[in-house]
């Protein structure tokens, strides 16, 4: 099991203490996190870690996963794009399927933790199947400004039982909302896989087992195939890029298992580039492994994250980590992390001539790519690594279970 001690190189002894002498209040106390995915996105890569080093100060944290039928994740990922402004067709069967599970889950996931934290819409509904003795925190992690209304008012009926909503961006509060929110940034792990140090051998070994050749400057996205991380755009960009500096495009993208929508998103795109993925200037790469994404990020001339939504942006926040320029949408929680110019470039979502133009500035001039890249690497390890987030969450369950 991870230890925070492993951490103290990397943020100092004065934030390891504090993480221990926050956890002292709560000994013995059993915090329940349940989301609906153990691997694929950012937030099983979050409780992957997070849940080793709570453990670890102290505090008895459990994680479980719902289950769920093929058309449960299909209506959840409708309600996700939803969520994020979509249309839906909101029937009585989507809301009986959504319900159901969370109903199916509570006959055999028992209940008897001090704190219980549920992770985005998908186990949302549970708190209607038990017997309320203790607080429920609903932990929101897309993007909340512009939901879609019939949804918004559906899910409000279970979130009003909470107790709290924490969210990844003080500009996704809901004043419709008389719920207390609270504003948790999302962080990564340094000592994961896909963030720890890894040696140049390790680098060219693994490029070269993943088929990526490394005689032209690499552009690369690594996201879900998702449509809201933009990879069509990406590929319009690098056809600008392309024109001025001969590179080459590696989008990486992974298939979580609640995200019905990643294959088809993915086989769209990947027809788009069919005759840039013949020349070998485009590829593309499904195979979920850090230490490739690792190796892809530190190798990349520069990172791009095109999205049109982003609740927080975790893929952003890596590349920042490996010291990389990045270029990236002014959307949700990037903003957060990125200041214009200073540790990285932000563009608007639909600026694709913007992204192009900053993208080249950098490939036209590696000093710069190099000193956006030591500046970004100290703004995360300042506010964006996994021992804030831990830091942060003790203030909250010494706050809610004072």
């Amino acid at each position: 099991m991870r230890s925070l001690e492993e951490y103290r190189d990397i943020v100092g002894e004065e934030v390891i203490s504090s993480i221990y002498r926050k956890a002292r209040t709560l000994y013995g106390m059993k915090v329940l996190e349940i989301n609906s995915t153990y691997y694929g996105g950012g937030v099983a890569e979050i409780m992957n870690s997070f849940i080793p080093l709570m453990n670890d100060a102290g505090v008895e944290a459990d994680w479980r996963i719902l289950r769920g039928t093929p058309d449960f994740f299909d209506i959840t990922k409708k309600f996700h794009n939803a969520l994020q402004g979509d249309k839906i067709n909101l029937t009585q069967m989507k809301k009986k399927l959504y319900r159901q599970a969370s109903g199916d889950f509570s006959s055999y996931c028992h209940i008897d933790h001090d704190c219980v934290i549920i992770h985005d819409p998908q186990p949302l509904p549970l708190i209607k199947y038990y017997r309320k003795r203790q607080p429920w925190i609903w932990r929101v992690h897309v993007d909340l400004s512009d939901p879609n209304v019939k949804l918004w008012e559906f899910l409000k009926s279970y979130i009003l039982r909470y107790d709290m909503v924490v969210i990844s961006s003080p500009k996704y509060r809901r004043e419709d909302l008389p719920v207390f929110q609270r504003v948790i940034y999302p962080a990564i792990d340094p000592l994961s896989p896909k963030n720890m140090d890894i040696t140049d051998t390790t680098i060219a070994k693994t490029m070269k087992k993943f088929g990526i050749p490394m005689d032209k400057p690499l552009l690369s996205q690594v996201s879900r195939f998702d449509k809201w991380k933009g990879p069509g755009e990406v590929l319009d960009i690098f056809e600008t890029v392309k024109k001025k500096v001969d590179c080459r495009l590696v989008i990486c993208g992974s298939m979580a298992t609640d995200d019905p929508e990643g294959q088809e998103v993915f086989e769209q795109i990947r027809r788009r580039a069919d005759d840039r993925i013949k020349k070998g200037d485009v590829l593309f790469i499904t195979s979920e492994n850090n230490i490739l994404v690792n190796a892809l990020q530190r190798s990349s001339a520069v990172i791009v994250q095109k999205s049109a939504k982003e609740g927080f942006g975790l893929s952003v926040t890596e590349g920042l980590w490996k010291a990389k320029p990045v270029v990236a949408s002014n959307v949700g929680g990037i903003a957060h992390q990125i200041t214009d110019g200073e540790n990285g470039f932000l563009r608007e979502a639909d600026d694709d001539q913007g992204f192009a133009d900053a993208i080249l500035e950098i490939m036209k001039n590696p000093k710069l790519g190099v000193e956006l890249g030591k500046r970004a690497k100290e703004s995360v390890r300042g506010k964006f690594l996994m021992t804030r987030l831990l830091s942060d969450y003790l203030d909250l369950m010494n706050y809610i279970l004072k």
